[in-house]
């Protein structure tokens, strides 16, 4: 037997940065809310490991400093973002070249600028011609086009014809070699689609971010983000360990704890968990991401950059030397290197990525040790084209559902659905604040 059914004006099934961010901006309304977890812990698939003081995030998905709803979530006032050094770093024949520098906070101008100001930024390696950029007027085709994606209002690029992100590029009016050896790889990271069959127009959102901020993680790891809104919700709001079986407008029934009476329920759980409660919600197909993290005493020196591989010489897409753009990361003394490879992994994944990351580094990685090798077959819902970056957040009145499978496969696409969805909840509810105050979890009896 239970004892009696708790009860909350919302109960958000899912403790991931969308339904964390809703249940923020619920409670700021005076609307009681209580988020259930089946897993241990929140943050879903933004989880990080701590092994003897490394920090190694699961997935790694790369954020900017341009994203609007890092900003605008209540509880994200403490989140402190690492940038990496402006633009990127593109391995090609055997040498690296800058490329890319952002606008930043300057806006479009100051995107240009960033670009220019690229011939003074200090160099890991000295550039060999013009690879994988073109001349000097392909370099600037290159600052002109960002210069214009980052003053471009989202409501234009969104009005633009759509086709998959490989296709479109051809129509950028830039020259092939820029497009393979530049935004080929640097998309392929951003939006961890190997292949670009990415939708264009979330193609164009990724470059426009960033075009206009820089790319970045937090500082401590992927899991402070979620930790810092789980934190900073009021006590009691967030129970983890519970079991969600089913669903309705109006409950929500736990493994443990039987039936939660609600006015609303919001289902934030990724998309596969979400259509298992409700059959016939759509489930997209995942990109798959693997993240290798090795460590050493005697780390190749780049700046704090994200390095790509122009040339696709090997499986990994894109590597960072993790603590020099965030030294919390690792304990003094260690480097952590950071690499991700997208797609289906090789069989012999940690030998190909050592021999590739060899080449990139152009340094000997035989006395690096591996600390992990995570892979997600499921990290990244596919946006391919058409894509409806605005799906519907409202079942219908008592049942919502958010997450980034309902927006863009981002943070920012995810704490964005979350926004919707609170959104959708309180115009539902009248705004009309609290019908009751919550009650204590119940505990589960022994039979």
């Amino acid at each position: 037997m239970l004892e009696p059914a708790y009860q909350a004006d919302v109960v958000i099934v899912g403790a991931g940065v969308a339904g964390l961010s809703a249940a923020h901006r619920l409670t700021s309304a005076g609307v009681t809310t209580s988020v259930l977890e089946a897993a241990h812990g929140v943050g879903g698939r933004m989880a990080t490991e701590k092994v003897d003081g490394f920090r190694l995030d699961r997935i790694g998905q790369l954020l900017s400093t341009a994203y609007p709803e890092l900003r605008l979530t209540p509880g994200l006032d403490g989140l402190v973002l690492r940038p990496f050094a402006p633009g990127v770093l593109l391995h090609s024949d055997g040498r690296r070249h800058r490329a890319g520098a952002p606008a930043g906070a300057g806006g479009a101008r100051g995107a240009l600028h960033a670009v220019r100001a690229l011939a003074s930024a200090p160099r890991p390696a000295p550039p060999s011609g013009t690879a994988p950029l073109g001349t000097a007027v392909d370099q600037a085709r290159l600052a002109a086009a960002l210069t214009r994606i980052a003053n471009t209002p989202i409501e234009r690029l969104l009005s633009r014809r759509e086709s998959p992100a490989a296709q479109a590029l051809a129509t950028r009016g830039l020259p092939s070699r820029t497009i393979d050896g530049f935004l080929r790889p640097l998309l392929a990271a951003l939006l961890c689609d190997p292949e670009l069959t990415t939708s264009s127009r979330c193609a164009d959102l990724a470059l426009r971010a960033f075009a206009a901020g820089r790319l970045c993680v937090p500082e401590g790891g992927a899991e402070v983000l979620p930790e810092l809104l789980a934190r900073s919700l009021p006590t009691g709001t967030v129970h983890t360990g519970v079991r969600v079986t089913s669903v309705s407008t109006s409950s929500v029934t736990t493994a443990e704890h039987g039936e939660f009476r609600c006015r609303a329920v919001l289902l934030a759980t990724d998309a596969r968990a979400a259509a298992d409660l409700l059959p016939g919600l759509r489930v997209p197909d995942f990109h798959q991401v693997t993240v290798v993290h090795h460590t050493t005493d005697d780390p190749p020196e780049t700046g704090g950059s994200l390095l790509l591989d122009a040339d696709r010489g090997g499986p990994v897409a894109h590597t960072t030397v993790a603590s020099q753009v965030d030294p919390t990361r690792a304990p003094a003394g260690r480097a952590l290197i950071s690499s991700t490879v997208l797609g289906p992994p090789p069989p012999d994944i940690e030998a190909a990525v050592r021999t590739h990351l060899s080449r990139l580094y152009g340094t000997s990685t035989t006395r690096w040790e591996t600390l992990a090798v995570h892979h997600t077959p499921e990290a990244v819902p596919a946006m391919r084209a058409p894509h409806d970056l605005r799906r519907p957040v409202r079942l219908l009145a008592g049942l919502y559902v958010c997450g980034d499978h309902r927006d863009t496969s981002t943070v920012q696409g995810a704490l964005h659905s979350g926004h919707r969805a609170s959104t959708a909840i309180l115009t539902d509810l009248g705004a009309a604040g609290s019908m009751h105050k919550s009650d204590p979890l119940p505990t589960a009896q022994a039979a």
